[in-house]
């Protein structure tokens, strides 16, 4: 078993796969195979062969290089036991992906010891890639290559919010969203994991999700961590295990939007 992270280029080499299996379908949806699968609350949870397809070629590719590695994926489970564990979701976003629009996302995680300690966020049709190398966040796209960084400086009255459905957060008994929405510049719908990332990249302050699962988020995390950002849940703890999980651009802001999301 490997004792160092592995390298970034490896998942660079993932990233490259998913574009690929999932460009052959976007904007075709007469190829696409769609159903729903259960979900507590949403009256529709899609899911398509696409996803289906590009986590299988995710899983064979990692399990050649990595044999000894487990895997967890939201279309196929887990496999395998190890300290190193990749977390895929193939498409993180799949809703926007059927609707052509490009705010869904390839995500591609790893936790060691049930840590996320790398991570990288694939949008195939604009081109765009976030990922953290284990120390440092960087983004890559039709601006080049840099590292990036969360909006250290913002306060809590200047802070963009954002969260994917209003549906997520009416389903959460006892929220205090509107509060935190009365408190901050704006808030701004829709975004998936692509808002997500950019929070890290610095133009959105707070991402506020709350029905997670694992493959969700733990790609994102080491790229908001290692962009500055603060990750974790609702009551402060660790979010790799997904659930209602609160992203900020900083620890006083994370301090200031705690405060105001648990009453």
């Amino acid at each position: 078993m490997p004792m160092t992270t592995p390298d970034v280029r490896f998942l660079h080499e993932l990233a490259s796969a998913a574009e690929k299996m999932t460009l052959e379908h976007y904007l075709k949806p007469h190829v696409i195979d769609i159903e729903s699968k259960p979900k507590d609350g949403f009256r529709f949870d899609p899911v398509t062969s696409v996803d289906r397809d590009t986590e299988m070629c995710l899983r064979e590719i990692i399990t050649r290089q990595f044999p000894e590695h487990a895997i967890m994926g939201e279309e196929f489970g887990a496999s395998g036991e190890s300290a190193w564990q990749w977390v895929i979701d193939p498409i993180d976003g799949t809703r926007p992906f059927l609707c052509g629009l490009p705010v869904w996302g390839c995500l591609i995680g790893l936790l060691k010891d049930g840590i996320a300690v790398m991570g990288m966020m694939s949008q195939p049709y604009t081109g765009d890639r976030f990922w953290s190398d284990g120390k440092q966040s960087w983004m890559s796209g039709r601006q080049g290559e840099f590292a990036i960084r969360t909006r250290q400086s913002a306060e809590l009255h200047q802070a963009i919010l954002h969260t994917t459905a209003p549906e997520s957060v009416a389903l959460y008994k006892g929220n205090h969203f509107s509060a935190l929405q009365d408190k901050t510049l704006m808030t701004r719908y829709g975004g998936e994991c692509y808002a997500m990332a950019m929070l890290a990249a610095g133009h959105i302050d707070v991402c506020v999700e709350y029905s997670l699962q694992p493959y969700d988020i733990v790609p994102l995390i080491p790229i908001i961590e290692h962009a500055g950002g603060v990750v974790t849940t609702l009551d402060g703890g660790r979010a790799e295990g997904g659930g209602a999980v609160v992203a900020s651009a900083s620890e006083k802001l994370h301090r200031q939007v705690l405060d105001i999301l648990n009453g």
